[in-house]
């Protein structure tokens, strides 16, 4: 329960402990991952911030503004306008700051304009939201319009598991003995490639719930772990946290932890292609030999912030290159997961799940077929 991997981009709405930790250290010991490409955008991230402005923004009635003055969700939803599906609003935002109608000293924004709700509206029902306005871009939304771009908000994917929280050890649904995951770490895949608003309630409280219990059974019938072959985790781990504390090069972690965040967002965002994906893998190939060598500042065995700093980037670095790669070889687009080059959802090839095994040379993939039981809900495209 270790949550999500939103800090794996320059911008998110995930708290600074969201670097994927869970996910990296099931892959480090040997565990699959699934579905790592399917990372939802939010389309109200508070601009240069990431920080959150409610769906309820858009909920109560605000409209999406671009430079032009123009609510411009009536080119790409006339009918739903503001209040279509996240991942939708999400492209038509970066679409209009792609192409030139953004707003902000560097065009990445759009407006969010909440002015014609009127005072009393918005201290009644948003008053967080003017908070957050007001203390962190200057703006009251009662007399200014808000700037806010799309922003890395959450992992479809993560640790594949049964309902139970029993952590599935390979597509034939092998269970990996008194290994437990739930939250935003784990992959039950209620959401597919694109989760619902309000849905990762399912994750805590609906799956937590279950593999609570599952757990506490497990210990009650006396589970027996797997026998841990070679070294002792605890030496071993012990080792590794030596290594990183001896090294001695010139480079600081951070500047590596940035430069993976901004190839993630520029090349790994809203929208991808093979190009960009492409240079992303070679970029992450890069951060990771540097990293081997990049030096930890503080060397002391306690409190040391620093050296946190360095594990979770190590983490970033690990599970970042599965987002990759899963994502150049999905030639599709699908819910999250939209490439230019690949526009159109391919359901004959690609109405499957993507597994990722850790292999010296890099991830190694393989799929597993979505099953779908009940013939009255087939798949279909989503119009708007």
């Amino acid at each position: 329960c270790t949550g999500g991997s939103g800090r794996v981009y320059l911008y998110t709405t995930n708290p600074k402990v969201a670097t994927g930790d869970g996910v990296a250290m099931a892959w480090r010991a040997g565990a699959e991952i699934a579905d790592m490409e399917f990372v939802q955008f939010h389309p109200t991230g508070l601009a240069k911030h990431g920080i959150l402005m409610s769906e309820a923004c858009r909920g109560e009635g605000g409209y999406l503004i671009n430079k032009a003055g123009e609510r411009f969700m009536e080119h790409y939803a006339p009918e739903k306008m503001e209040l279509a599906p996240r991942d939708l609003v999400s492209r038509s935002e970066q679409t209009e700051i792609n192409e030139g109608r953004g707003v902000g000293d560097n065009g990445q924004a759009v407006y969010l304009d909440l002015r014609h709700l009127g005072r009393e509206k918005i201290l009644e029902r948003l008053p967080q939201v003017r908070d957050i306005a007001i203390n962190f871009v200057g703006v009251d939304p009662i007399e200014g319009m808000v700037p806010i771009q799309p922003t890395a908000h959450y992992s479809m994917g993560g640790i594949p598991t049964t309902p139970d929280g029993q952590v599935i050890a390979n597509a034939a649904g092998e269970p990996v003995i008194g290994f437990f995951a739930a939250g935003e770490c784990a992959c039950v895949s209620v959401h597919g490639a694109n989760r619902l608003g309000t849905n990762s309630l399912l994750e805590a409280s609906v799956f937590g719930r279950r593999a609570g219990f599952a757990i506490a059974e497990y210990i009650r019938a006396n589970g027996i772990l797997h026998t841990i072959d070679g070294p002792d985790p605890a030496e071993r781990n012990r080792a590794r946290i030596h290594t990183i504390l001896d090294r001695e090069g010139d480079e600081s972690v951070e500047h590596i932890a940035q430069e993976l965040k901004q190839t993630m967002t520029d090349n790994v965002g809203v929208f991808r292609d093979g190009t960009r994906l492409a240079q992303a893998k070679a970029d992450i190939a890069a951060l990771k030999e540097r990293f081997q060598h990049a030096r930890t500042m503080d060397k002391s065995s306690r409190f040391n912030t620093d050296l946190l700093a360095t594990i979770e980037a190590e983490h970033l670095l690990t599970f970042s290159e599965v987002v990759v790669d899963g994502a150049i070889a999905r030639t599709e687009s699908r819910g999250a997961h939209s490439r230019t080059d690949f526009a159109a959802r391919d359901d004959t090839d690609w109405l499957k799940h993507t597994l990722a095994h850790k292999r010296e040379d890099g991830p190694e993939l393989s799929y597993k077929d979505v099953v779908i039981d009940w013939d009255k809900y087939p798949p279909q495209e989503r119009k708007y």
